[in-house]
């Protein structure tokens, strides 16, 4: 089990772009998130953001810095960055990825 979610107890279906960012020591990283029309903003959906929520078997990954992008005074897309500042850290994020990109069929492809 692995999902994402932006309030607690609402899974997100909208499947995220994801771009990740390691320093030369190996030391911190980066992960941008980008969903496009992601169902929390749908106009059936009262829920709040609350932040992002990566959720599987070993517990919560949690980021407060999720943005909202809009177009026209519509929400249109969520973007949410998780810092990791540690190898421990990285290698946490790297298996819910891990298991995330599994549940939902997805393929890691380097740059």
């Amino acid at each position: 089990m692995a999902e994402i979610q932006f309030a607690r107890g609402v899974v997100e279906d909208a499947i995220p772009d994801v771009r990740l960012t390691r320093s030369r020591t190996e030391e911190s990283g980066t992960a941008t998130f980008y969903f496009q029309s992601p169902k929390i903003l749908s106009n059936d959906s009262r829920d709040e953001v609350t932040g992002m929520y990566l959720i599987d078997e070993e517990g919560e990954i949690i980021t407060r810095e999720v943005k909202g992008k809009f177009i026209n005074g519509k929400p249109e897309a969520l973007e949410a960055v998780v810092i990791m500042s540690s190898p421990t850290e990285w290698e946490r994020f790297m298996r819910f990825m891990e298991r995330y990109a599994q549940e939902k069929g997805l393929q890691f492809t380097k740059s």
